[in-house]
């Protein structure tokens, strides 16, 4: 296990009081739904950031939102830490938990609360999957925008802590373009609602507070989406290059040109050898370079966009276009870019990187990226939502030496601080966690944290919720 992000010490009036509030937690929660054994407890010590590990106190599985207020309640009243958790899938460590912290998993709360076609929405428990809801809606015609590669797993909640993107989000925004309202309990049990059905809630804009906050101000335990209408056509197309370069070059000049296309995904040659090994979708293997850019509209509308992103491309060398010919080609070609971060596991152990960088610097940091895995005698297979500038180097290692594991680590570290001085930020989707936590103050003046822990501070004015994470440990308000 590695140790070179700390963790707070645990809490040793909580550790000596495990047997007493085991017994407590099981008065609170449905029989079955309190988690303790110590064997039973290793699948909660990690999240998809699989470089540590901790085992938590005990894991709660509640059912319905007075069942998270009440250990909310009890955690609060004894000081005990919480750490919320939906399908563990954050590759950032936001649901590590600590040795003195109350796991509050919320995979037990997968109700769908209510359709409402009038109003486009759905409210749904934050242990719904992403995917379940435009599957709840499809036969209707409608369906749920935000499509993270992780979304036949991940849930709303834990969308809602690290405000979740997908290939799509180019055209239909990240989650909290997409959120309308929430049910949230408070750290000391308290149940509050934000937003509602309508488009926008009066006063303050807490929902945009608490959308990407990382469970640090509240556990959100409903939420209320937004519903669109499915187009009426869509078409995925295949853009080969000689180079990364050239591919980034082109998303940069096709975005600056006033076309948006509904995704444009970025794969370089690792990543195209993998993901085509495991998916057979017909990429070329014969580029360094994929775009998978997808246009939707009228048969019209698909052409004319196509196109004009043809001549961009042909300006940028194009090697191959290939347009998908069918439904089950274009479900072919998604089913290769979504199952990236998986095939990629199959062949090697590996941290995903989540910065964000302009448009115009994407070919620059894609050279410097390569620059820097070189240096480490390490590799790096990219693949990222290209559209926004999200990217997502796979820095692949052997997870079992410790060497390794410190050049992986450290190689990411130098990545993030690259996005963040062309101009870019640290996370894009996957939230700061423990991952990214010591980087802060790369982006933030010490002013910046202050500001950011205060407004925590007045939700969690103990730091109970999620503890060691998204803030450096040192020099916290």
């Amino acid at each position: 296990m590695s140790e070179a992000i700390a963790f707070l010490p645990p809490r040793p009036e909580v550790l000596s009081r495990r047997a007493e509030i085991l017994a407590d937690l099981k008065g609170l929660v449905p029989q079955g739904r309190l988690v303790e054994e110590r064997n039973a407890l290793v699948p909660f010590e990690t999240d998809g950031f699989i470089a540590y590990r901790r085992r938590p106190l005990a894991v709660v599985l509640p059912e319905t939102t007075a069942q998270v207020a009440a250990v909310m309640k009890y955690c609060h009243r004894y000081g005990i830490p919480v750490v919320p958790r939906g399908a563990g899938t954050s590759l950032s460590g936001g649901a590590i938990p600590q040795e003195d912290a109350v796991v509050l998993g919320l995979s037990a709360m997968t109700r769908i609360i209510e359709v409402d076609y009038a109003n486009r929405c759905a409210t749904v428990q934050a242990g719904v999957t992403n995917l379940a809801i435009s599957d709840a809606v499809g036969a209707d015609g409608y369906f749920y925008a935000p499509d993270p590669s992780s979304q036949l797993a991940c849930t709303i909640g834990g969308n809602i802590a690290m405000n979740s993107g997908g290939a799509h989000c180019l055209k239909y925004g990240v989650t909290t373009n997409n959120l309308l309202g929430v049910k949230m309990v408070l750290v000391d049990g308290t149940v509050v609602d934000l937003g509602g059905k309508h488009l926008d809630a009066e006063g303050y804009d807490l929902l945009g507070l608490v959308c990407g906050s990382e469970g640090q101000l509240g556990i959100v335990t409903e939420a209320t989406v937004r519903l669109l209408a499915k187009p009426e056509g869509a078409r995925p197309v295949l853009f080969g290059f000689d180079s990364a370069e050239e591919a980034g070059s082109c998303v940069a000049d096709v975005i600056g040109a006033g076309i948006i296309p509904v995704a444009i995904e970025f794969m370089d040659k690792p990543a195209i050898e993998i993901c085509e090994a495991f998916a057979k979708a017909g990429y070329p293997l014969d580029v360094e370079a994929l775009l998978i850019v997808e246009v939707e509209g009228s048969e019209a509308e698909m052409d004319a966009m196509l196109a004009a992103i043809v001549e961009i491309a042909k300006r940028h060398g194009v090697k191959t276009v290939r347009e998908s010919q069918s439904a089950t080609e274009a479900a072919l070609i998604w089913k290769g870019r979504k199952s990236a971060f998986g095939a990629t596991g199959r062949i090697a152990d590996y941290i995903c990187m989540d910065g964000t960088v302009p448009l115009s610097k994407l070919a620059y940091v894609l050279r410097k990226t390569s620059e820097i895995i070189d240096r480490y005698g390490l590799r790096v297979a990219n693949v990222f939502h290209a559209g926004d500038g999200n990217m997502h180097p796979l820095i692949l290692y052997n997870i079992n030496d410790p060497e390794d594991a410190a050049k992986a680590e450290a190689a990411g570290m130098e990545i993030l601080k690259l996005c963040v001085d062309a101009g870019g930020c640290l996370t894009g989707e996957h939230g700061v966690g423990i991952e990214k936590r010591d980087l802060m103050l790369h982006q933030f003046t010490q002013v910046d944290l202050d500001q950011q822990m205060a407004v925590r501070s007045a939700f969690d004015a103990d730091w109970i919720l999620n503890p060691s994470k998204v803030f450096p440990l040192e020099g916290r308000a």
